[in-house]
């Protein structure tokens, strides 16, 4: 494996890692065509690999009548970017346009989400999640009247923050290892897709 994508030592191939991360890597380059940088770069510590996918899953995973995966996208972009972690707002920002449908948005996030045209329902959500991530993150009756006003529930406000949290460690860790964005995330999204091709999901 490349040292460019990490400072930290990696493991030479993929028959150097557990059978169970292999898997997954392998899975992941069946399905988007390439292994996103993180799973490499977090390879060299097996048990945080399957700890922070395990959390990763399940916060972006998890089914919500609610709150979409594009929503869910558009968080940790407009976190990552004030952050200044550019492998998240690259590799999210591919998903949030797969995901919305919209070319623009996640770029827009990335820049400024309150000149970017958003609802009042996307400000408020991004709002909220940079108040989670960047400032003391308190949720006070305030944010929680706010955000149910625009159609959020108890549980999305729980959603939002703890995306918000989870990717500022996941930020800290990619800025830690100087882990780059593979090529392929610029590109995805950018044009619409043909009728028959399907969505590739990449964390």
């Amino acid at each position: 494996m490349s040292a460019a994508i990490s400072r930290f030592k990696l493991p030479e191939t993929l028959d150097d890692v557990p059978s169970d991360i292999r898997d997954a890597m392998l899975a992941v380059q069946e399905k988007a065509g390439f292994v996103p940088n993180v799973f490499l770069m977090l390879a060299h510590r097996p048990e945080e690999f399957r700890a922070f996918f395990a959390y990763h899953d399940a916060l972006m995973e998890r089914d919500s009548d609610t709150l979409t995966k594009a929503e869910k996208e558009m968080i940790v972009v407009a976190t990552s970017a004030r952050n200044r972690c550019l492998y998240c707002v690259v590799a999210h920002g591919a998903l949030v346009r797969i995901y919305s449908k919209d070319p623009l948005l996640a770029d827009n996030i990335a820049i400024n989400h309150t000149v970017a045209g958003l609802s009042e329902r996307h400000r408020l959500m991004l709002d909220f999640a940079l108040h989670s991530a960047i400032e003391l993150g308190e949720f006070s009756p305030h944010w929680q009247t706010r955000l149910e006003k625009v159609g959020f529930t108890l549980d999305d406000c729980w959603d939002i923050g703890a995306i918000a949290a989870f990717f500022g460690m996941s930020n800290r860790l990619v800025t830690l290892a100087g882990t780059p964005p593979n090529s392929e995330f610029y590109l995805m999204g950018r044009v619409p897709k043909k009728p028959d091709e399907s969505v590739r999901e990449t964390p």
